[in-house]
């Protein structure tokens, strides 16, 4: 029953999030109070549904990992190293870019509101959603699960690196927003939020006899896909809330175009490196999407968290989302191998 759940909203999943999205919309009045957190009753204790959320995603990805396909990428770690190095390389890169171009518009402090928020996305590990991806362009999977676990576990080195980094290209008072973010990071949310669950998953299948694994993967993995749905929804009700009462169409069209051009480029830079280093097919699709796909759950929930009095940072997150699912769409297409071609029978079948 919970695996014919899951096969089923895994199969509707784009169209379940474009209704989350309506949903905030219309309706995200729950989103906002599910937004903040809230005392549980009878106890000390308080709730923060965005962040157990997230944890819950996260440890259905470690609980998902095919461990023993493991073994052939440590015997073959090219691709593995390359996209670490590029999952940093990148954002120093592409985020400057993106810096230039807001410096020239109006904004008074030159996008730096924007420019936060995309900082705070390329500075997340690789989205474990990008192994679906793979899965369904035939990529290699062993090597996006490494890039996936990898970016993951060095999370709380790399995010405050990269976010200490690009700080300086921030004006006003975002500069030290986004270093309080950075220490924060560090501090506990990379490692609380975003490591131990998904480390807590690959422990279950690593322990765990598969007798009790099976029924538990077939128990958290529709619950995950769900509350994906719910932090998406939360998440998008934060920046979505007011746009029927005070529609910004300026700040829209700048989240979008920033989100496009820092997803675009990330994506082409992937796909470049994959040429240069002339990975096989399957392995530069997957190298392709883990350069574009970060996880951007995890910075609307550290945005949320650092700044709760700027939801409209959450379009851009929102807006990237969106795009590097269709780029995703659009990469395991074109780089989906070709099937081997059928043996010609001879004259003696």
């Amino acid at each position: 029953m919970h695996t014919r759940a899951a096969s089923w909203l895994r199969h509707r999943l784009g169209r379940a999030v474009v209704l989350a999205y309506v949903l905030a919309l219309l309706l995200p009045g729950p989103g906002l109070w599910l937004r903040h957190p809230r005392p549980l009753p009878l106890t000390h204790l308080t709730l923060h549904t965005a962040p157990l959320l997230l944890s819950l995603v996260l440890f259905s990805a470690g609980l998902q990992v095919p461990v023993r396909a493991l073994g052939a990428l440590l015997r073959r770690p090219k691709a593995l190293l390359a996209g670490l190095v590029l999952h940093l390389a990148i954002p120093l890169a592409v985020v400057p870019l993106a810096a230039f171009l807001l410096r020239r518009t109006p904004d008074s402090d030159g996008g730096s509101g924007l420019l936060t928020a995309m900082i705070l996305v390329v500075a997340m590990p690789v989205a474990a959603g990008a192994t679906v991806w793979t899965d369904k362009g035939d990529g290699d999977q062993p090597t996006m699960v490494g890039l996936v676990l990898a970016s993951t576990l060095l999370s709380p080195l790399t995010t405050p690196l990269l976010l200490a980094t690009l700080s300086p290209l921030l004006s006003g008072g975002y500069a030290h927003t986004l270093a309080d973010t950075g220490r924060l990071a560090e501090g506990g949310f990379a490692l609380t939020a975003v490591v131990l669950p998904c480390t807590a998953g690959l422990l279950s299948v690593l322990v765990l006899p598969a007798q009790w694994l099976g029924p538990l993967v077939a128990t958290v993995a529709p619950a995950a896909m769900a509350g994906s749905l719910v932090l998406t929804y939360v998440n998008a009700s934060g920046a979505l809330g007011s746009v029927l009462t005070r529609p910004r169409p300026l700040l829209f069209a700048a989240a979008l175009a920033v989100a496009a051009l820092v997803c675009l480029l990330s994506f082409v830079l992937g796909r470049v490196a994959a040429r240069l280093l002339r990975l096989e097919a399957s392995t530069a699709s997957s190298l392709t999407l883990a350069c574009g796909m970060n996880n951007s759950s995890a910075s609307a929930v550290l945005i949320s968290a650092s700044l709760p009095d700027k939801p409209h940072l959450l379009l851009p997150v929102l807006a990237y989302g969106l795009l590097q699912k269709t780029a995703a769409s659009r990469i395991v297409t074109r780089l989906r191998p070709n099937p081997a071609p059928a043996p010609v029978p001879t004259a003696g079948a």
